[in-house]
């Protein structure tokens, strides 16, 4: 087997440690205690999602070659499957899927609606993609779960997980707080909000969430989800929200975490969970 990942870890932690993990990431780690915290992370991958659509290139991956309108949800959930894996998965299972993804990359390509080529294995996209994702994991974990982490604690979780990144065919993963800030401030001149954006965002505002326990916080989930943007994707995405209606959904996302826990123990994503923790 192709060793994407264990090369790219190989290349930032040394051989050596690389070695000593039982997967890509240690038992105890931050990464695992983070990935394994079902509500911060729904909401942000939410706000990843929004974040993601205002890349013309990103964008056109998914106008092009998804059936977002008719299973927006399935994405997300696709999308939790991958992270379930990389974060909890052995070696070979984190390799498996990492292989999987990058040929379904390799056929996704075409040209945006003004002309630009693009491929969802462009090593300047696929960065993109995982840093609007881990910022908004990581503004969801400080949100709603620990906003004390100490700075040292993020810089170790962007450059832990950068590997992955890497391992799909990404360069020059930004992997500390202060470059992933840097690199979002660099981007923004790229990023638009045109008709297709707001289809898309539209689209995945109204997909109700198919765990019929967890439907009723779908809402909450959605809103959640804008609060966690950074201000100028939300004034761009033309989501602003008032202040009255951020604290209000800060408290209902709080309230209702033990709810939606023990909701979802018995889903998809706890079960793969339970399955890759009880491994050796």
């Amino acid at each position: 087997m192709t060793t994407y990942l264990y090369d790219a870890m190989a290349a930032r932690l040394g051989e050596a440690r690389a070695a000593q993990y039982p997967g890509p990431f240690p038992l105890d780690g931050l990464v695992r205690n983070l990935h394994g915290d079902f509500t911060p992370m729904m909401c942000g991958g939410i706000s990843a999602l929004l974040l993601q659509m205002l890349h013309p290139l990103a964008l056109a991956g998914v106008w092009d070659h998804s059936n977002f309108r008719h299973d927006m949800v399935g994405r997300l959930r696709r999308t939790g499957d991958f992270i379930a894996t990389t974060s909890f998965g052995t070696f070979e299972q984190a390799e498996a899927v990492i292989s999987r993804v990058r040929r379904v990359h390799a056929k996704v390509r075409g040209h945006t609606a003004d002309g630009r080529a693009y491929s969802a294995d462009d090593p300047a996209l696929l960065t993109w993609v995982h840093v609007a994702e881990m910022s908004r994991f990581m503004a969801a974990h400080l949100r709603y779960r620990n906003p004390h982490l100490a700075r040292e604690q993020q810089d170790r979780y962007f450059f832990e997980t950068a590997c992955i990144a890497e391992a799909l065919g990404a360069r020059n993963v930004p992997d500390s707080c202060a470059a992933i800030e840097a690199y979002l401030d660099a981007q923004r001149c790229e990023l638009v909000c045109d008709e297709r954006t707001r289809e898309v965002v539209q689209v995945l505002l109204n997909a109700p969430p198919r765990h019929l326990v967890v439907r009723p916080a779908g809402a909450l989930f959605m809103r959640a989800g804008i609060d966690l943007l950074p201000e100028w994707a939300a004034n761009q995405l033309e989501l602003d929200m008032p202040w009255v209606q951020r604290r209000l959904v800060r408290a209902g996302i709080k309230s209702a975490m033990p709810m939606i826990s023990r909701a979802v123990r018995s889903g998809a994503y706890h079960r793969a969970l339970a399955r890759f923790q009880a491994r050796p």
